[in-house]
This record gives structure tokens, sequence and C-alpha cells, in this order.
């Protein structure tokens, strides 16, 4: 084949195995060799739209079957997929359509609105509800699509979530995707019958490369969820004979909380593995208890995600680390020299490998800022190494407090908090203080009443005494992006002022 990036993937699984089971959705299901049919179809569509090799496609909705057939669709044409975040405004995501240069949007019914406004905001050629789609789709084309795609070649165009300013599109490659897969494969050694839950939105990079795509590649079967429910989490996982979930630290709190926790039958599960976030301690623990083989991994959006992993023989004796590196991937902790710190010295997460991005898309000096000429990422994440190797990811380096010269790593301290039996959720801020600069303030979400010097009164003994924070305030809830990260921004703006 000349394609030799993603777009080819269902015609090499067609070729293997056509008649195994590759999409499930809302209990209809889909072969390989139908995935490859309609993504064939896709392609032709897309082409007859003017669609060339470098062009943009677009695609707003939750997790569906279309989502994929568009992903393959428009890699077999030669173009570009970039996924939209459904939590964004219009206005949102005019920018990212713009700052992309999308030809063609499909969208899903459930953000027709949005289309309708995004008419008004920008300029796209072609948008496409799933009505005028399904109808393109039929006419056209099944015959076989080859066109030339080299492995170096944009195949997707990754939005950051945005908590920092406007969002920014991290270029990743098709080569980025399949040294990212081969990652993953190696650290969780996926099977060929793999059943996969993705209850996770796919236009999340780790939703979309940590589980779909390298279920896919294997020939395993995928179990769209159209959104996160707790509780259908539970039914599908023993309805399906799931073998396999990702999620971010706050959908397995849930999943644990939801009535039905207890008798589940979860005897399917051989793994689950937790990123996107620092991962609570009870959080693993609460999962071990039930047998089940917990994992960790640390990534970004800007490494297509994998970076770390904490391999399943390692699960329990190095309970809250995000592991050693993956295989084809390198990872350094440096200080402000770019030197690097001792073990157990806190610093600065630097990656390479051929899963990095190339860059961030038209933004040559942003790109620069964090991708050195040597390809070295700059991830702006704070870490510490124990001897032998393994990496405790402490904070963002925006987040950390520094009160009275001290470093204060929110993450250790929302840790410590979770531990209390009151605390469903908890975020940790920096707040200004006329003695030590700054103090740490926690935001926290109660299960059970609780008052703020119970909880403080729990921290005394287990963090240091400049960790523990010098005010709480309750919240309903915590501002989180999509893919579960804390917004710490907004949390700042909301509880930041003085009380």
């Amino acid at each position: 084949m000349r394609n030799e990036g993603i777009g080819s993937w269902t015609a090499r699984r067609a070729r293997m195995s056509p008649d195994r089971t590759a999409v499930v959705h809302d209990g209809r299901e889909w072969t390989y060799a139908d995935l490859h049919d309609r993504s064939t179809r896709v392609a032709h569509m897309l082409a007859g739209l003017g669609v060339d090799s470098g062009d943009r496609v677009a695609y707003l909705g939750p997790n569906h079957p279309t989502f994929l057939e568009t992903l393959f669709g428009t890699g077999l044409a030669g173009g570009i997929f970039v996924p939209l975040n459904t939590r964004l405004t219009p206005t949102e995501l005019a920018h990212i359509l713009r700052d992309s240069g999308t030809s063609v949007l499909v969208h899903a019914p459930t953000h027709e609105e949005h289309a309708i406004e995004l008419r008004e905001l920008v300029d796209v050629p072609h948008v496409l509800n799933l009505d005028t789609y399904e109808l393109l789709v039929a006419g056209a084309s099944a015959e076989p699509l080859d066109e030339p795609v080299d492995p170096d070649d944009v195949a997707m165009i990754m939005y950051t979530s945005g908590t920092t300013g406007r969002p920014k599109g991290a270029a990743l490659s098709h080569a980025n995707i399949h040294w990212n897969s081969f990652n993953l494969l190696i650290d969780v050694d996926l099977a060929g019958d793999e059943i996969t839950l993705v209850n996770a939105p796919t236009f999340h990079v780790a939703a979309l490369n940590q589980t779909v795509l390298p279920t896919l590649l294997k020939g395993g079967t995928v179990v769209l969820m159209s959104a996160f429910d707790p509780s259908e989490t539970l039914s599908l996982i023993a309805e399906r004979r799931v073998t396999y979930l990702f999620g971010v630290p706050a959908m397995f709190q849930a999943v644990a909380a939801a009535p039905g926790w207890g008798a589940a039958d979860l005897s399917s599960v051989r793994t689950m593995i937790c990123g996107g976030a620092p991962v609570p301690e009870k959080v693993i623990t609460t999962y071990q208890e039930r047998g089940l083989i917990f994992l960790q991994g640390y990534g970004l959006t800007e490494s297509s995600p994998s970076a770390l992993f904490l391999r399943a023989t390692e699960s329990r004796g190095k309970v809250g680390s995000a592991g050693t590196p993956c295989f084809f991937t390198d990872l350094r902790v440096v200080g402000p020299s770019g030197d690097e710190v001792s073990p157990g010295e806190p610093g600065e997460v630097v990656l390479h490998g051929p899963n990095v991005m190339s860059g961030y898309w038209g933004k040559p000096a942003e790109t620069e800022a964090v991708l050195s000429t040597d390809g070295w990422l700059r991830t702006g994440d704070v870490a510490v190494a124990d001897e032998d190797g393994y990496l405790y990811i402490r904070d963002r380096i925006k987040d950390v407090i520094i009160s009275g010269g001290e470093n204060i790593y929110p993450a250790e301290v929302e840790d410590a908090l979770h531990q209390h039996p009151a605390v469903a959720d908890c975020a940790v801020i920096g707040v200004a203080d006329e003695r030590w600069g700054e103090v740490g303030r926690a935001v926290v979400v109660l299960r059970e009443s609780a008052s703020p010097e119970e909880l403080l009164a729990s921290l005394t003994g287990r963090i240091a005494r400049y960790k523990i924070p010098k005010s709480i305030v309750f919240a309903d809830t915590l501002p989180r992006t999509a893919s579960g990260k804390l917004l710490k921004s907004r949390l700042r703006t909301t509880y930041g002022g003085p009380r």
C-alpha cells in the first residue's frame, strides 16, 4: 500500500479479521469489514468535496462510530483529522476551526445549534450534519482507495485543553501514533480478544490513542459509550465482558461510588489504566481491594500521549508512582539549568521519542518554547524520581505554591485530603499572604458533613506543617476540562480572593 498511515488500518485489519466485531455502540455491532467499507465510502465522499492531501476535516460530537469512520476516512483520503472538544463554546470552536483551516466539519445532532452559530463565526466550506453525511456516504463508492501517505505526514491535530490560554494544536504524525501504539501494546500487553470500554471522550488523546486505536490495531472490540455514566459503566462491563478500560481519576472515583459498585461483576476486567491527572492513593487502593490491576500512566497531548507507565508487576510495590519511561520514549527530570537532578529532588519532566509531536500547528514561536532543536519536549510538569528510577508526578510548574521559600505541590496535599472519608473531591490553590507571600487554600466537595477544622486536623502528622492549607472553602463541584483536569485558573479566580 502507498498509504502508510492510520487510514490504511481498516484495510489491513479487514484482510486479517473481516468478521471480528470491531465496534459496539448502543447495542449495535460493526465488523472490521463493515468499518472498512464505511471508512472507504467516507474517504470517497470527502474526496468528492475536494479534500486533498493535507486538508483538514473536523468532527464535533459524542463518542460514536461516525467519529471513527471520519478519522479513518480522512486518513485514507490523505487528509488531517481534527477532533473537537464537545464542551467548548461556539466561539472557542470557531478559533480551532479557523486556526486549523478546516474545510469540512461533520457534526452530530447534539451540536446542531453550535453548527448554526459556527456558520456565522467562521468560514468552513462544508458543514455536514449526520443526515447529510449519511446520504453522501450511502452514495459514495466502496472501491479501494490508496492515496500516498508518508508516516511523517500529519495525521491529526489534537488541541490542548486550553487550561493556560487558547488551545494550541499539537500536530501528531502517523508515525507518532504508530509508535505511541507500540508503547501501549508493550506496556499493557493487549490481546487480540480485548474488549475495551471507551467511556472517556474520544476527542481526548488518551481515550483515542491509549484505548481505541491500540485495540483496533490488535483486532479487538471497542465498546463506545456516548457519555460517561458510572452505573452504565458497571452494567456494560458485566454485559460485554469488558477486559480493558481507561479513565481519569474523577471517573474511577465516580464508578467506585456508584450504587452498584459492591455487587458489580468485574470478573472479566484484566486491566484498568488511569491518567490525565495525579491519582489519589485512595483511588488505587479502592480498586486493588477488589482484586483489580489498577495501573497508572503519565503523558500529554504533545507526546501522543505515552511517556511513563507503571506496569502490572509494579502496581502494588510502587503505589502512587507514574512508573518508568515507555519502551520507545526517553525521559529526564531536570533543574532550571537543564541538568538532570538527583533522586528525590523535584525537577521538570522533559521527553524525547518518536511519539513526540513535530510542533504546534502554525505556531513556530510556541513550538520553539517547548521543543528543542534536538527534539526534547519540555512538559511543564514537576516530578521526583526515586532511587529505582520510578517517577512521581508532583504538579504543574505553574501550580506550585511557594510559601515562605518552601515549595508546596498541591497534588500531594490533595492526595492527603482525599484520604478523609468526608472528602468527595478537592483542589488546592495558592492565595496571597502578607507573612508568607503565598499559602495554600483547599476547595473541597464534601461527601458527608465535616468542618474545615476537622479536615485540617486530619492532615497533622501526615504532611509537613507548612504544606497544610491555611483555609478551606466548600464547593458543590470542581471545574474540570473534558479530559478530567482541574481548571486551577478558574478556581483561583473564584476562590482565590480574601476570605
